[in-house]
């Protein structure tokens, strides 16, 4: 009678549930079902930091729609996932975390590494547990996975103790009935009478926006709030992490009118995102007291916990509930009663174009960040998946960078996070191995997360990676914040030293043919870093998140 170790028996459990790629640190005790995991033919990504590690499932999932892994060895490891994770949380993003940790047998005898993994874990996942037979190891690897997916989708962590992994048990003792299960994708539809007042809201409204974010990803709805949107004829905004549900470039996407509409909207109808600090809780001044606010999410207790009321609260999966929307508007909603709104936004949008004018005419030295935005806006091709995290850069692209693709726009998302980009940007090529993608990094948000490059190398995951270098966290025209300064340091010197292609830009003229070289670069296999020298005193002016800044 065979027998099969703890550290087999999970390698073997990821991969009955679909496990491909795995993002990981080797070390004590998961170093054998590392090796496992690559018995079992999973591709397995050794990175440089494990918050990486996390942050790269994070974008993984998002582009796969499926839960990512990440895997980290005991005490300080685990811990290092923990910021990478605390992040999916916040963004909802099914991300199944595991790590290893003392033996169960040696419990409170200080021994090496030991501390309380689950209960670090669980405030940063939506479930946590820790293995403690090995017989069911299948059984708690699929439940992991399923947690991860219900309802509103997040991250979850299973421990592992030494004495678990190692033990051995007869292959016949093992429970595999569970391992594989199909991850169940319930699509509850809203109730019908909720459903109802929402369209006879809408067919009452003068001045109606939809306002998306992730859910609408996450619950693949892309098709059915297309429809929506154009068959009622009104306005769509997303939240930074939604754009792409439908094209930035749509007819009925009025982007530079967002504030604009935002107040003057007598109905605002909330899909599948929060009513967070994003979009100003959806409070005054920012949207007019009086509208009407009708919520649509997945999770009772978001509608239920709103900061301001919520006039018409649809609990249901976004999908399931745009085709109740659409079965029941025919007749009642026409698309030609709002013309005269969609003209006033429409007119509006044009106007502030032509007082922006563009990046593209500015031509000066140093290098406006709106200028090297507008270069990477015009070089990259429609359906590339585009990563942008710093603290100006961040702001200049969200305002002129758009996306066309659905889960194509990662960025730090409501956690406000820095050093999600490269990692990120690893994760979603991983996924999405025949995309263009393309990070946009400040560069102090590169520098927390920059040895990835190095992963990027190692792995053969060719990704452009454009850096805005201002010479610090953020502009300073005062030259008046404490730690502020990095130096204009030569990033693309760096990059060349761990094996990548690196051009360095001081002139506006010169973004362009270096994007080009250096995506010439990357679609021959190579990792490419851009380094572009930008204005210091560059200061992006968009809606204050909090009561403080940088």
């Amino acid at each position: 009678m065979a027998e099969i170790t703890g550290n087999e028996i999970l390698g073997r459990a990821l991969k009955n549930e679909g496990a491909k790629d795995l993002f990981f640190i080797m070390g004590g005790p998961m170093m054998h079902a590392e090796t496992a995991c690559a018995k079992e033919g999973i591709r397995m990504i050794d990175v440089r930091h494990e918050q990486a590690a996390a942050l790269m499932a994070q974008a993984y999932s998002r582009l796969q729609q499926k839960p990512a892994v990440c895997m980290a060895a005991s005490g300080p490891g685990v811990i290092n996932l923990t910021t990478g994770v605390a992040n999916a949380l916040i963004d909802c993003a099914p991300v199944v975390a595991i790590g290893g940790s003392s033996a169960i047998a040696h419990y409170g005898r200080q021994v090496f590494q030991e501390i309380d993994q689950v209960a670090l874990l669980k405030p940063c996942t939506k479930w946590a547990d820790r293995v403690i037979d090995i017989r069911r190891i299948p059984e708690m690897v699929n439940t992991a996975f399923q947690r991860a997916m219900s309802g509103k989708p997040g991250p979850v962590y299973l421990d592992f103790p030494a004495d678990v992994l190692y033990e051995k048990m007869p292959e016949e003792a093992i429970d595999w009935k569970l391992s594989g299960r199909p991850l169940l994708r319930a699509r509850p539809q809203g109730d019908p009478a909720r459903v109802d007042e929402l369209v006879d809201a809408l067919a009452k409204a003068e001045r109606p926006i939809i306002l998306t974010g992730s859910g609408v990803i996450w619950s693949q709805a892309w098709p059915e709030l297309t429809q929506f949107v154009e068959k009622a004829g009104i306005p769509f905004y997303t939240t930074p992490q939604g754009r792409g549900v439908l094209p930035d470039d749509h007819a009925l996407s009025f982007l530079s009118m967002r504030s604009s509409a935002f107040r003057e909207a007598d109905l605002i109808i909330i899909c599948g995102t929060r009513m967070n600090y994003v979009i100003g809780h959806a409070a005054p001044p920012r949207f007019a007291a009086g509208a009407k606010i009708a919520r649509i999410d997945i999770d009772a207790d978001e509608i239920a916990s709103s900061p301001r009321k919520v006039d018409i609260g649809v609990v249901g999966d976004c999908k399931a509930v745009l085709q109740q929307l659409l079965a029941a508007m025919p007749g009642r909603v026409s698309e030609g009663r709002f013309a005269g709104w969609r003209k006033l936004l429409a007119e509006g949008e044009i106007s502030k174009r032509k007082e922006t004018s563009g990046g593209m005419a500015m031509n000066a030295t140093p290098i406006h960040p709106l200028r090297l935005c507008e270069e990477v806006k015009n070089f990259m091709r429609r359906d590339a998946i585009l990563v942008v995290d710093g603290q100006e850069i961040l702001n200049y692209g969200r305002q002129s960078m758009p996306t066309f693709v659905p889960a194509h726009r990662l960025n730090s998302g409501p956690f406000g996070m820095m050093g999600v980009g490269l990692p990120f940007g690893v994760g979603a090529k991983v996924a999405c191995p025949d995309k263009q993608v393309i990070v946009v990094h400040g560069d102090g948000s590169f520098g927390l997360n920059a040895m990835e490059l190095d992963t990027a190398v190692r792995h053969k995951i060719p990704i452009l990676v454009v850096i805005s270098l201002n010479g610090g966290w953020t502009a300073d025209p005062k030259k008046e914040k404490t730690g502020r300064d990095l130096g204009f340091t030569r990033y693309d010197k760096m990059a060349e030293g761990l094996g990548c292609y690196g051009e360095y830009v001081e002139k506006p003229e010169g973004i362009g043919p270096a994007l080009t070289r250096a995506q010439k670069k990357v679609d021959e296999g190579m990792v490419a870093l851009v380094n572009v020298k930008t204005d210091d005193q560059a200061r992006a002016t968009t809606v204050r998140f909090s009561s403080h800044s940088t």
